[in-house]
């Protein structure tokens, strides 16, 4: 089942940036090709023809897309080494919601923080803080989403650590004053080894919203 790992990524994105957690958290060995998503590779478009977005796992030539469903398989084909998903159907229903959740509520109000202005950006501010509130309220006061142990859901949510400060600059706020358990939940897991060689440094997710925002003309 190890065999040849591949993934296409970009260093910026939070849902790349799941699939390196994940396979770091299970000790696998793979080949990184950065992306670049402006000018999108022929083999990026010919592995994910759908959707023509990274993150792509190939293992053993065979293509897996989207990060989400790429962190299950990973956490299903290398099921001997520290599981990722809950053993209870019921907690992995509750996982794969709240992980859902992130992925249509939490990453399109922080795009528009950063994309928007005046009015918007204040709604969009609004919109991320709550959505990160009822993730303090699933948190509650355990260590991490799944319990004792870092799983799924801490996966889908911790890559947005990297992207906060860039939040918080372009929308001239504090996420830590808003929800301070949330950021407690983000500290510790950048202590994680697995966490922090795979998120993307501040700066440069910064650097690349800028760059993003001038390309769309609301720099």
């Amino acid at each position: 089942m190890a065999g040849e790992v591949v993934l296409l990524d970009a260093y910026v994105s939070m849902f790349g940036m799941r699939a390196r957690i994940a396979l770091a958290e299970k000790g696998i060995q793979y080949e990184y090709k950065e992306q670049d998503l402006s000018n999108k590779s022929s083999l990026l478009l010919q592995l994910n023809p759908i959707h023509k977005k990274i993150p792509v796992l190939i293992h053993n030539g065979k293509p897996v897309c989207e990060s989400l469903i790429i962190v299950q398989y990973i956490d299903e084909v290398w099921k001997d080494k520290s599981p990722l998903m809950p053993t209870d159907p019921y907690k992995r229903a509750q996982a794969r919601f709240w992980a859902d959740f992130i992925d249509k509520k939490v990453y399109d109000s922080g795009r528009r923080i950063w994309t928007t202005k005046g009015e918007d950006q204040e709604t969009a501010k609004k919109e991320f803080i709550e959505c990160l509130k009822l993730l303090e309220g699933e948190l509650g006061d355990k260590p991490y989403f799944g319990g004792e142990i870092f799983g799924f859901l801490d996966v889908a949510l911790i890559p947005y650590y990297s992207w906060f400060p860039t939040y918080e600059k372009c929308g001239n706020f504090s996420i830590e004053a808003k929800c301070p358990k949330l950021v407690a939940w983000t500290k510790k897991c950048v202590q994680k080894e697995s966490v922090a060689k795979s998120l993307a440094e501040s700066d440069k997710v910064y650097d690349f919203a800028l760059q993003m925002k001038q390309r769309l003309g609301i720099a």
